[in-house]
């Protein structure tokens, strides 16, 4: 057996370009079916927020102070785990993010009510 290197071809392939036409009426049909629905879209989205009263919605940073499952959320594992060994929660290493997410909740708001019943 005399070792070979890979098959070369005699020739290079060929490629034929597409029509300068054709090419234009991808262009086109992008145009159409993508970016006019998504300018539409936008559009209404915009119009619907005049006409509402009393409907707005809270702002981020406000709700984000409030309810700690929006800031654990946004957590990495590593940042949770720090959070944890800072809490003092046992066994936190061993444990996945849901977990580790659902026992620091769970102190969080056992903390709460604890400082409720105190006032």
């Amino acid at each position: 057996m005399s070792p070979q290197g890979p098959p070369t071809d005699p020739e290079p392939r060929q490629l034929h370009p597409l029509p300068r036409g054709l090419v234009e009426l991808y262009g086109l049909m992008a145009v159409l079916f993508v970016l006019v629905p998504e300018w539409m879209a936008g559009g209404a989205l915009f119009g619907f927020r005049d006409g509402r009263q009393g409907s707005e919605l809270p702002v981020p940073s406000g709700a984000w102070r409030r309810l700690p499952e929006l800031r654990l959320a946004t957590m990495g594992l590593g940042d949770l785990r720090r959070l944890a060994r800072h809490q003092g929660i046992s066994g936190y290493a061993c444990l996945n993010r849901e977990g580790l997410t659902e026992r620091l909740l769970l102190q969080m708001r056992q903390r709460s009510s604890e400082v409720r019943d105190l006032l």
